[in-house]
């Protein structure tokens, strides 16, 4: 009897361990946030990303995120007591945080760690970005047909690549249409500064810019393009119930496809940062054709510039490459010649100049 009771109780007990064991635990996914996701820009879009991980998922995925993480020391605390929490993949969303990503990927080598938007990489540590300078080339196209001065304010964050790549697209883009109208370029050096941003929207508007854009996160400049009755372009999220005459369209980051698509190759096994033909391979860069930037609905605009701007979309969904010459500087100088084209790595090494059409010098 002994035997039996025995017996029963081991096998009762190995069926407690195989049902636990069919029950997997969730994978654990961290995010770090730069500020709190609040309802728009930049931290809100990676938010709604989040949540659609959740829906996608279900119960095989548990997320956690931090906000308002400083870039800097503070950065590299917080990615790395995620990664003692047991997540499988940390997602830090913004370039400051890439030297603190890539410090702690080495002390967690079998954590996946996926930065945006730099470009340093390691064997655990990819990239990923959306071509915003997509979307600020249609808006280029939208500005020059629109404007009636001749002048467009630009409201810019700190003077890297992807800032750079943006501001001359939107020339590019506004010098096809318009090649008498100019760019005025002001640098909050800020990421989030509503009182920054906008300030310098009533001095772009006291010069006479008609139409505003931005590569800043808060609608504070369409706000204020508002209330003194003139355009301007959201950035990140839509940005329409901030202010709806005011906005002649929103480039509409859409992370969710990526992390879902990382996460997935992390869970099958074929994640990887090495070189390879697929996009898991070290670094993603998809835009409009992969619908990871979306625009929305073109509004407070002539039915003539709405459909300037469907054909510019179309053209760079289509695979028309932006920075294709013949270019200058905004010096004279030749950049690009007909029918020599910049690559991805020239976006990232080669541009330190602004284009014809943007006054002024890029920061030192």
């Amino acid at each position: 009897m002994k035997t039996f009771f025995r017996t029963a109780a081991l096998a009762a007990a190995a069926m407690v361990a195989s049902a636990g064991a069919a029950v997997a635990d969730p994978v654990k996914v961290g995010f770090v946030y730069l500020t709190n996701p609040g309802d728009h820009g930049w931290t809100y879009a990676h938010e709604v990303a989040r949540q659609d991980v959740e829906k996608h998922f279900g119960d095989k995925v548990e997320t956690s995120y931090v906000e308002n993480v400083p870039e800097g020391p503070d950065s590299t605390r917080v990615i790395r007591e995620l990664a003692r929490q047991g997540n499988k993949m940390i997602f830090t969303t913004s370039f400051g945080y890439m030297d603190p990503t890539l410090k702690v990927a080495k002390e967690f080598p079998d954590v996946k760690f996926v930065h945006l938007t730099g470009y340093k990489r390691s064997p655990n540590m990819a990239t990923g970005n959306i071509r915003f300078y997509e979307g600020r080339y249609v808006q280029g196209v939208v500005a020059g047909k629109m404007t009636k001065s001749d002048r467009i304010g630009y409201i810019a964050s700190f003077p890297i690549p992807e800032v750079i790549q943006g501001i001359n697209a939107f020339a590019l883009g506004m010098r096809s249409v318009n090649p008498k109208a100019e760019v005025s370029v002001i640098w909050v050096n800020s990421w989030y500064d509503p009182v920054k941003e906008a300030d310098a929207a009533k001095v772009h508007i006291a010069e006479g810019a008609d139409i505003l854009a931005q590569h800043t996160d808060s609608p504070a400049m369409l706000q204020t393009a508002e209330k003194a009755g003139v355009h301007g372009f959201g950035q990140s999220s839509d940005m329409k119930a901030f202010a709806p005459k005011a906005q002649l369209f929103s480039a509409v980051n859409n992370w969710a496809p990526y992390y879902i698509s990382q996460i997935e190759a992390m869970m099958d096994g074929s994640w990887s940062t090495g070189e390879g033909p697929d996009h898991f391979a070290g670094n993603t860069w998809l835009g409009l054709a992969d619908d990871y930037l979306v625009l929305t609905p073109f509004e407070n605009m002539p039915a003539d510039v709405a459909a300037a701007a469907e054909a510019a979309a179309a053209k760079v969904s289509g695979g028309y490459n932006i920075f294709s010459g013949p270019y200058k500087d905004n010096a004279g100088n030749v950049i690009l010649k007909d029918g020599e084209s910049y690559h991805d790595g020239n976006l990232w090494n080669d541009m330190n100049y602004y284009v014809e059409g943007v006054i002024g010098k890029i920061p030192g």
